[in-house]
């Protein structure tokens, strides 16, 4: 076993529908999604595990990457993305309509400023944290993929490089966009690249 574990996290691809602040509200791939998604990762075949959020966005991808590269594919239900509450299905036109200075109050201060009735920021650290701490101690020195939301994503490299989480939404993360983080036994878990290609 190596002393070296990796994990490279995708976003997916653009959900029918596209650009919207959908949270956990369950849109599929749109067809442009499913090509962002297998380019992302045409030729690659090195991971051993792809552990994927539950939502269709994302599992629907990561069965047929499983099935094609012959490797086990594991439901995380902690790796949701986050609850918008009324904000979900919504796109940030719509809302700016309603009120101008909404979405930049949100990104400048999502902890004060969260959407109506949306999940607490610190609560969705928490759970996904809890579930990347777990997915480590389970595939230690392996090769992992998480396919997962922007959101997910965000709060994993935040976690990793001890951001606050009022900073998580400072992190671009693009439609099936990949980075990686690798732990070492003799280092800190490091963040090798981010919002790329492989």
């Amino acid at each position: 076993m190596s002393d070296i574990t990796t994990v490279d996290l995708i976003r997916h691809g653009e959900p029918v529908g596209g650009r919207r602040y959908r949270g956990q509200q369950d849109d599929p791939l749109s067809g442009k999604g499913w090509q962002q998604m297998m380019s992302a990762v045409d030729g690659y075949r090195s991971w051993q595990q792809i552990v994927t959020s539950p939502l269709l966005r994302c599992h629907d991808f990561a069965i047929t990457l499983g099935e094609q590269l012959a490797i086990p594919v594991q439901d995380e239900v902690r790796f949701k993305e986050i609850g918008f509450g009324a904000w979900e299905g919504r796109t940030p036109d719509e809302l700016r309509q309603s009120e101008p200075e909404l979405l930049m109050r949100f990104y400048h201060d999502p902890i004060t400023h969260r959407p109506e009735d949306a999940e607490e920021s610190v609560a969705f650290i928490d759970r996904v944290v809890e579930a990347w701490q777990d997915l480590l101690r389970e595939h230690t020195g392996r090769h992992v993929l998480v396919v997962a939301h922007a959101g997910v994503i965000r709060a994993i490299i935040g976690y990793v490089l001890e951001m606050p989480a009022a900073n998580m939404f400072r992190l671009q993360i693009d439609n099936a966009a990949i980075s990686r983080i690798q732990i070492d036994v003799e280092r800190p878990p490091t963040l090798v690249f981010h919002n790329g290609r492989i």
